[in-house]
């Protein structure tokens, strides 16, 4: 059986003592660290998760702004595009009307040397009968 002596009633007394100044001294110091340290990391996490969302918002900002942008470019190259072909057009005719001058000039010009040789080689071909007919029948016309 067991004795309950003076001894036991000590070491009850000690071990009492003991858990109290442990607890006073290691366990509530060790459990304020853990606590504080539970509290940075979830105020780390909250934060974390806080930037995250502030860079979700921005990203989707940028990306709101980009296609805004690239929209916006793709107006305007159409725009010049347009302008473009319409230029390229009105070039294209003027120098199609300039073609046209130019070369109707060029055939009036042909015409008229054709003309003034036609002449000329009249005027010589009539000269050349007239020599030569003078010198076949040996007298002057």
């Amino acid at each position: 059986m067991i004795n309950l002596d003076l001894a036991f009633v000590f070491q009850l007394v000690n071990f009492l003592v003991l858990v109290l100044i442990l607890n006073v001294f290691l366990y509530k110091p060790i459990r304020k660290v853990l606590a504080d340290r539970a509290e940075q990391i979830s105020g780390a996490k909250a934060k974390a998760a806080e930037v995250d969302r502030e860079v979700q918002e921005k990203v989707a900002l940028y990306e709101a702004r980009l296609r805004e942008v690239k929209a916006k470019a793709g107006g305007e190259r159409a725009a010049m595009i347009k302008e473009a072909q319409a230029e390229e057009a009105s070039l294209v005719e003027r120098a199609r009307l300039e073609a046209a001058d130019s070369l109707s000039a060029i055939k009036n010009r042909v015409a008229k040397e054709a003309a003034d040789a036609k002449m000329l080689l009249r005027e010589q071909a009539r000269a050349l009968s007239l020599e030569i007919s003078e010198k076949v029948l040996g007298r002057s016309l």
